[in-house]
């Protein structure tokens, strides 16, 4: 299962990991995976992009992403992401545990 975690103060997203397997397929043919990898790269570029300046870390079947200093903007990016996550969740049950915490 991915595990989704995102961080949450005074009511905008700042952040999130990710970590884990989906394990709906065969490491290579999991489209869960897949997509959730593919929108988690979407998102840091935005960040990226929109100069939120996020500070990535990648290591071994983990991703972290947060920005110093989030707002409405950000928070729009991270929403967009978690709101995807839900959408593939529904799709393929028990794949994703979908999580936020309050930092």
């Amino acid at each position: 299962m991915i595990r989704a975690e995102f961080y949450e103060s005074d009511g905008l997203m700042s952040g999130f990991t990710f970590s884990g397997h989906a394990g709906y397929a065969e490491s290579g043919s999991d489209v869960v995976c897949a997509a959730v990898s593919s929108a988690v790269q979407l998102t840091a570029n935005l960040l990226e992009d929109f100069d939120f300046s996020p500070d990535v870390n990648v290591g071994n079947n983990i991703i972290k992403c947060c920005v110093p200093k989030g707002d409405k903007n950000s928070d729009k990016i991270f929403s967009a992401l978690k709101i995807h996550l839900e959408a593939i969740l529904d799709e393929y049950p028990k794949t994703i545990k979908i999580t936020t915490l309050e930092v």
